[in-house]
């Protein structure tokens, strides 16, 4: 065996503690190859530098091979004589595809493939399978009667049946065993990082976080430094407006490209959970943040169509507006709400947000006030977010559009009040949108309402420096709603003859709570929502033009504002450890 070579294929998990697979190809091999496929972030290039120092210093080297994995892969495996490729298992659409077809050609050739776990916690396909073969559709049980767990049970009710997930793996042996020298393809001129410029990209980057395995660890490590703070994180009551220091863990991106090992976070949890007297639990509890990753994956990756609204069985169909102008005011900070456009700001400098804030813009976008389609919203975010992840981003989606596990829809998030309660100095808005620098904090926040000679002095007048608002948020959120009720009862409608049983006080098509009963049953009934609803979007499309009015803060009320904290369906932060 001593003259054994093994490719080891880098794609997510791009670190050297808790891998298996890194495990797997060391063994008994002479020679071992890390590779990875080129990618076009930033935050990606400096994760494949680090990695690329840390296997340096066992005596290898990484490997960026240029090309698609399944032309590429079996050339330099034949090169190489490499009779073993070892990846990290995973789950995505893209990537299932992917790896058959490597699996298909190699496997042809005679390279056995080996895939390891070490992405998710578990195994989703035994999650399932001890589910009874369906995915938990719900990440809590709940009475039922307040909607019940559904028929596939709820997840933490899963994993606590099934146990603690694995420990992390043993890190790598001091030496890994080499390259092999005089490899036409594994030659250092043609196998480096690739810099921004390869890739396509002329302007640099703005993230202030920095990729890597050791930037990853440093931020776990930092965060561990205050066990009580640890002990008793609970992610509804962190401030979404802080930046210069973040009021969460940051780790997600480091999460989403593999830098840090969930499992090793989770077992650093567990130690600290186990050293305190009391501690939060999920699904707001730090643990809690990578149970509802956990979940996400598991539903995703079991679930037809699951990033797209038609053909997922899961998902609500909701007939969103294909409204190009809204959706473009949204993306480039141009809607005249501070708050909206302040967060939409950080997004494109930083490529990140907190997870309320993201909750903010996601509402806005959807069933708030634009009601213009969640997979529009999920498109940006999958272009912006260095933490961008396929399962959390669509089921994150669905969930703030009231598509699927959430159902409460008629519970808005202001544009105006929310960020005020957290920030009402308006420093965050100051610091992303420095149009408003000089805005006195009383109208930061609707800075149409401030009098002419109050804007002249701030440097900023409204309608020309800073744009008026593109919808009346009190008129739009109503519309809003009433849309999504007739959209709720067509579904319940479409439900009831598909199946000839009602659907009210089932659970819904997620799993989620049920959407609230509205007076009456019968086709009047339906008529008055759908009146309602006409009546009020025919009210947005004239507000638009007279948006300069006063906005109300809270458009439906500030009981919709208590859901923060009361409501399951707003708990948690679900872009895990963001």
């Amino acid at each position: 065996m001593a003259g054994k070579s093994s490719i080891m294929w880098f794609r997510k998990g791009l670190r050297l503690h808790d891998n298996p697979a890194l495990l797997d190809a060391c063994k008994d091999a002479a020679h071992v190859y890390p590779v990875v496929g080129v990618n076009r972030y930033s935050f990606l290039l400096e994760s494949l530098r680090d990695l690329d120092a840390s296997l340096r210093a066992r005596g290898s080297r990484l490997l960026v091979l240029r090309g698609t994995p399944e032309q590429v892969l079996p050339r330099v495996a034949a090169e190489w004589g490499a009779t073993r490729l070892c990846l990290e298992a995973d789950t995505e659409p893209y990537a299932r595809a992917r790896d058959a077809a490597v699996r298909q050609s190699l496997e042809a050739a005679g390279v056995e493939v080996a895939a390891s776990i070490s992405h998710t916690l578990y195994d989703t396909e035994m999650l399932v399978a001890r589910n009874g073969g369906r995915p938990p559709l719900t990440m809590q049980a709940r009475p039922r009667g307040a909607g019940g767990q559904g028929p596939a049970g709820s997840f933490t009710k899963l994993v606590d049946k099934v146990g603690d997930p694995p420990p992390p793996a043993p890190d790598p042996p001091a030496a890994l065993p080499p390259p092999a020298e005089g490899m036409p393809s594994a030659d250092p001129a043609v196998t480096g990082v690739p810099t921004l410029a390869e890739v396509g990209f002329t302007e640099e980057p703005t993230t202030p976080f920095k990729g890597g395995e050791t930037e990853a660890l440093a931020r776990l490590e930092a965060s561990f430094a205050d066990p009580k703070w640890v002990a008793g994180f609970q992610k509804p009551e962190t401030d979404p407006s802080a930046f210069d220091r973040p009021a969460t863990t940051v780790l997600s991106p480091y999460l989403k490209f593999g830098c840090l090992s969930p499992r090793l976070f989770h077992s650093r949890l567990l130690a600290v959970y186990r050293a305190q007297k009391k501690h939060s639990e999920p699904p707001v509890s730090l643990r809690g943040q990578l149970l509802w990753r956990e979940f996400f994956y598991t539903v995703g990756a079991h679930t037809p169509n699951f990033n797209r609204m038609a053909g997922n069985p899961v998902c609500r169909q909701i007939d969103w507006d294909a409204n190009e102008e809204f959706l473009a005011a949204w993306r480039e900070a141009r809607t005249g709400f501070p708050w909206i456009d302040a967060i939409m700001t950080q997004l494109r400098e930083w490529g990140w947000m907190h997870h309320l804030a993201r909750h903010s813009v996601a509402c806005f976008l959807t069933r708030g006030d634009l009601y213009v389609s969640w997979e529009r919203g999920m498109e940006v975010f999958e272009e912006l977010l260095i933490d961008q992840d396929h399962y959390l981003n669509a089921a994150n989606w669905m969930w703030l559009s009231a598509s699927a596990f959430f159902s409460q829809y008629f519970r808005v998030y202001s544009p105006i009040s929310f960020g005020k309660k957290y920030d009402p100095e308006g420093r965050f808005i100051r610091r992303f949108l420095p149009v408003l620098k000089d805005m006195p904090a009383k109208y930061i926040y609707e800075p149409w309402t401030a009098p002419l000679e109050v804007q002249r002095k701030a440097g900023c007048l409204v309608g020309k420096d800073y744009p008026r608002p593109i919808v009346d948020h009190a008129v739009a959120s109503k519309a809003c709603i009433a849309r999504m009720a007739a959209a709720y009862r067509a579904g319940s409608a479409a439900a009831t003859a598909a199946t000839g049983e009602g659907a009210d006080g089932a659970a819904g098509p997620s799993g989620s709570s049920p959407a609230p009963k509205a007076k009456g049953r019968g086709g009047k009934a339906k008529e008055a929502v759908a009146s309602a609803a006409g009546k009020a979007a025919k009210a947005v499309a004239g507000a638009a033009g007279a948006a300069g009015k006063k906005a109300a803060g809270t458009a439906a009320g500030s009981k919709r504002q208590r859901t923060l904290k009361e409501s399951l369906g707003l708990q948690g932060g679900k872009e895990a450890a963001s």
